[in-house]
């Protein structure tokens, strides 16, 4: 299958290296970028179609396991995402890999599939993990880099919560049993009835997890996200229980639905590949949908006020930023031209009066309500200070907050576009992501 392309993100970095645009500029750039975007996608479904079609005639099926699992698959060596310099699938005892998993977005993770229903994970950090079947050993001779993960996973300790929403897409919530999170604070229903119910249990952050907790509940694995990179010490005590440590780094992503595409990954660790695949078709066609119609005539802001009075824009690069770009709106980005000088790799710290010369002309505003919930009415967005009174948007009424677990339901993104959409068309329509404030 030929590479595909991140379209958005190749645009951001253009932008990037060159000045700031002006309105007008931002938005001739945008309706090119998602005129092309649009097409690839389209590109990108009908070769995925092609290559399973393919894949189902004899002389090109690598495996009876591959068509059972249902997930498409390519040979070994001529995938899109093959070529990852993180690759490797030299498992150190001599196995080959007979297929590898077609990815049409993500670029952060790769499956090898070997004989046997053996599978091989790689992560961009560096990790890889050999999921055994159930039922079956690791192999002998294996490279003392790889961690085993054996099948079935029936206690594991999820902490990355942007996975759970995906874990719950294919059925797979209740293995786990130890979470990050409590009943109150879970993004997703099933996993706040299994914390209330006591089939799952509260074990601590990222940072200082319940290591007693974890060890009662014989966990296996851990879902971890970036930011335990910040707590190794924790890391390495959850290894030295056993607890086999998966970072996922769908927060890298260059696009949207390479978010998404995690679900894959997901799937190959639950053993169920084929249900992956089928949400990730359906949920992929649903952005495509919604994101394919007319651009529209609106900037957005998309910020809040933190406790220095400065504002915080996430980058353009970030999930939220491109969802408003597919909405068919133009982000107003704060990104910073010097990278020595970012705040971070997903947000941009503005000081007031530079914020304000910039975006007091953006039509819409979402305040970022999942960090702030404090604002709830536009006055108390101007109480954060009082030049926000001049924006175009306030003093139009156009100013919208969202739900604090947006990052955490990526199997919902269409609905997330969609409110968004209604906000720029100022239709009132709201399916619970992104709602209008009041005075």
């Amino acid at each position: 299958m030929p590479e595909r392309k991140p379209v958005l993100s190749d645009h951001i970095a253009q932008r990037a290296n060159s000045s700031r645009p002006t309105c007008e500029e931002a938005r001739a750039a945008r309706d090119a970028v998602r005129a092309t975007s649009i097409r690839r996608r389209r590109c990108v479904r009908l070769a995925v179609a092609l290559a399973a079609a393919l894949l189902a005639l004899p002389l090109a099926a690598c495996s009876q396991a591959a068509t059972d699992a249902g997930s498409h698959a390519v040979p070994s060596g001529s995938g899109s995402r093959v070529q990852a310099d993180y690759r490797d699938t030299d498992l150190g005892c001599g196995w080959t890999p007979e297929e590898t998993v077609a990815l049409s977005y993500a670029r952060n993770f790769t499956i090898d599939r070997y004989a046997g229903g053996y599978q091989l994970i790689c992560v961009s950090n560096g990790d890889r993990f050999l999921v055994v079947p159930e039922g079956a050993d690791a192999p002998a001779g294996l490279a003392e880099d790889i961690a085993v993960i054996q099948l079935p996973l029936d206690s594991v300790y999820l902490v990355s919560t942007g996975m759970a929403c995906l874990l719950d897409s294919i059925g797979a919530i209740d293995a786990v049993t130890v979470s990050s999170v409590t009943a109150d604070e879970s993004p997703v229903a099933a996993l706040a009835e299994a914390l209330s119910a006591g089939t799952a249990a509260f074990g601590g952050t990222y940072s200082s997890p319940d290591f007693e907790l974890v060890a009662d509940r014989h966990c296996t694995l851990a879902i971890e996200n970036t930011k335990i990179n910040h707590a190794p010490e924790a890391k390495q005590k959850l290894e030295d229980l056993g607890v086999v440590v998966l970072t996922e780094q769908s927060s890298s992503e260059p696009e949207v639905l390479g978010r998404l595409e995690w679900i894959k990954l997901m799937g190959a660790l639950f053993g169920r590949e084929a249900e992956a695949q089928r949400r990730f078709e359906a949920i992929a066609e649903r952005v495509e949908d919604v994101s394919s119609q007319e651009a529209l005539d609106a900037t957005v802001a998309f910020f809040y006020i933190n406790d220095d009075g400065a504002a915080v824009t996430r980058r353009s690069s970030d999930y939220f930023s491109q969802m408003i770009e597919l909405a068919g709106g133009t982000f107003m980005s704060f990104d910073p031209v010097d990278e020595d000088a970012a705040s971070s790799s997903v947000q941009s710290v503005v000081d007031m009066e530079t914020f304000y010369a910039r975006a007091k002309d953006a039509d819409v505003i979402i305040y970022n309500t999942t960090v702030d919930a404090g604002v709830a009415t536009i006055d108390g967005l101007v109480a954060k200070n009082p030049l926000l009174s001049d924006f175009k948007a306030v003093q139009d009424g156009n100013v919208y907050a969202c739900d604090e677990h947006m990052y955490q339901r990526m199997t919902e993104m269409d609905q997330i576009i969609s409110d968004i959409r209604a906000a720029l068309e100022g239709t009132g329509e709201s399916s619970g992501f992104i709602w209008k404030l009041d005075r």
